[in-house]
């Protein structure tokens, strides 16, 4: 069995990365060893992450009546959910929690609004002296603010924005079956654009949606074919009055294999355990890392609770791994 982990193991690290075949088979054999398949994929993030771990926060700076339609989220306009409904906050209340965050031990600091993009120019200049806020405070920002043309995301980099988040959310096979107000070639779109205009690009997306594992393989294959920087996987957190409120969870070492998978198809990205870790791995959360992970979010979530950044320090330092601070 140690022979397809070391042939694709190699291979990943000589190749950029495994093929979806490839990802077949190390699931399947995954499954009936996977301590020794996470030990593999350790082996690669490793080679090309070191021990480092990084940490990144965000604020949920405008929260609540989106007009999209993702059957997971709290903030859509169409399900009736306790999530909070505000308008975009000040820049300056987003620089003090970017400060307090990055003095806990985050890395990057996120501001996120809800909705399909940003159209109000009051809201954008506010973003932006948010944006040069950070920079003066030494906090690296990134902004997940729904889609872009090319103008926005060239604005977005002359801001000072270091990186920009948009998920795919799921594979193209199974996104409509998540979403039906827009297409998934719009989110591919913006990740482009993203790129075009020199930002850092971070986008992944949810398990535990009602995908299968090829899903997840042909998303992760999606996202090497875009050359993203940073690959968020979050697990899904059944939020009352949502569709998929009663959705069974993943088993945590789906989840982790999951993960180890990622690594092999995307050996030399980041790859980010995000939403819902906590709740979803419990007790298994550091073999994440083992797993092949290589960053976390850590604090609060948009609509959900996370984890103290104290903690994920202390989980990182006892794996004997260094949380990236600069």
């Amino acid at each position: 069995m140690d022979s397809i982990f070391i042939k694709l193991k190699d291979k990943a690290i000589n190749s950029a990365g495994i093929d979806h075949d490839d990802a077949q088979k190390l699931y399947e054999t995954g499954q009936k060893d996977p301590f020794l398949f996470m030990a593999y994929a350790a082996q690669i993030r490793e080679y090309f992450k070191g021990r480092k771990i990084g940490l990144c926060a965000i604020v949920n700076a405008k929260s609540g009546v989106c007009a999209e339609n993702c059957r997971f989220c709290a903030q859509s306009v169409h399900y009736g959910t306790d999530a909070p409904v505000y308008p975009l906050i000040s820049s300056q209340e987003i620089i003090e929690k970017g400060r307090t965050a990055c003095e806990a031990g985050a890395r990057y600091f996120g501001i996120v609004t809800s909705g399909t993009r940003i159209d109000d120019q009051d809201e954008w200049d506010e973003i932006y002296r948010a944006i040069a806020g950070l920079n003066e405070a030494g906090i690296k920002p990134c902004g997940s603010l729904g889609m872009l043309d090319h103008k926005m995301a060239s604005n977005l980099k002359e801001s000072g924005l270091f990186r920009y988040h948009h998920n795919l959310e799921t594979s193209r096979s199974f996104f409509d079956a998540i979403c039906s107000t827009h297409a998934y070639d719009e989110d591919i779109e913006t990740v482009r654009i993203a790129k075009k205009a020199g930002l850092s690009v971070c986008s992944g997306g949810i398990i535990g949606l009602g995908e299968k594992m090829e899903h997840r393989i042909e998303l992760a294959m999606t996202l090497k074919e875009l050359d993203v920087d940073s690959v968020p996987i979050n697990i899904l957190n059944p939020i009352d009055g949502t569709p998929l409120a009663g959705t069974p969870p993943l088993s945590p070492m789906e989840i982790l294999l999951t993960v180890a998978i990622y690594r092999f198809i995307l050996p030399d990205k980041d790859i980010k355990l995000c939403g819902g870790k906590e709740k979803n791995l419990r007790q298994l959360l550091p073999m994440a890392i083992v797993a092949g992970c290589n960053s976390f979010m850590t604090g609060n979530y948009l609509t959900t609770l996370g984890r103290d950044t104290e903690k994920d320090l202390e989980m990182i330092a006892d794996l004997g791994c260094q949380a990236i601070t600069e």
